[in-house]
């Protein structure tokens, strides 16, 4: 909804082609991954295999399409479910980053081969944090309580890397409502660590964010003379 009216965020187009195409190969750019797993909407499912077997993916990386669940981390299990025995590190990827560097996807594979449980990619934050009350009504001022350290703070992006089992152990344990996987690992007292992330690992939320994401595919066509 923030991004205004239209298709649903993932299929809207970048660059002529759906950000869900480019989040897929962001992936399979990796020669670390030859599996996606694409969690759709549950109605939706049928056409998203459609549009993914219209646009050119590497070959040998395969695309699997399942009906995914009322919530983000429903979706997530129904992924695990459906992903075939012999894979023993997984990614989990937001389709609104279509734009993340296949670096980036190399690093956090790599850490999780290392033998860390859950590897986030993450940057400092450029911005001072406020920790505020929240306000009784939208739009009424919002008082001030802390101001966190910057410098012990970052902003986490995707793809989120882990353990085959202990992902699958989060999601067998933890309940609550969680913002992301790496979040589920913490609530089972396992180390999470970050590697660096990429300021192109943006996530596409609002109208602008739209604008800048067309701006780096130009920047990146123009410099890969394609």
């Amino acid at each position: 909804m923030r991004l205004g009216p239209g298709a649903p965020k993932a299929l809207r187009a970048l660059g002529g082609t759906p950000m869900l195409v480019h989040a897929v190969r962001a992936m399979a750019d990796s020669r670390a991954v030859s599996l996606v797993v694409v969690v759709a909407p549950p109605d939706g499912a049928g056409e998203v295999k459609s549009l993914l077997d219209a646009h050119a993916l590497p070959e040998r990386t395969d695309v699997l399409v399942v009906p995914g669940g009322d919530s983000r981390q429903e979706s997530v299990k129904r992924g695990l479910d459906a992903l075939p025995e012999g894979y023993d590190i997984v990614l989990v990827h937001d389709a609104a980053r279509p734009l993340v560097p296949v670096d980036t996807v190399d690093a956090v594979v790599e850490a999780v081969r290392d033998g860390a449980a859950a590897v986030v990619p993450a940057l400092p934050l450029a911005d001072t944090v406020k920790q505020v009350e929240p306000a009784a009504a939208p739009g009424e001022p919002e008082p001030v309580v802390a101001t966190p350290d910057r410098s012990r703070l970052r902003a986490v992006q995707t793809p989120q890397g882990f353990e085959r089992a202990t992902l699958v152990r989060a999601h067998e344990t933890v309940t609550d409502d969680v913002t992301d996987d790496a979040g589920m690992v913490e609530r089972l007292g396992l180390a999470v660590v970050t590697v660096p992330g990429h300021e192109e690992a943006f996530k596409v939320t609002r109208p602008l964010d739209l604008v800048l994401a067309e701006a780096v595919l130009a920047r990146r066509r123009l410099n890969d003379g394609f």
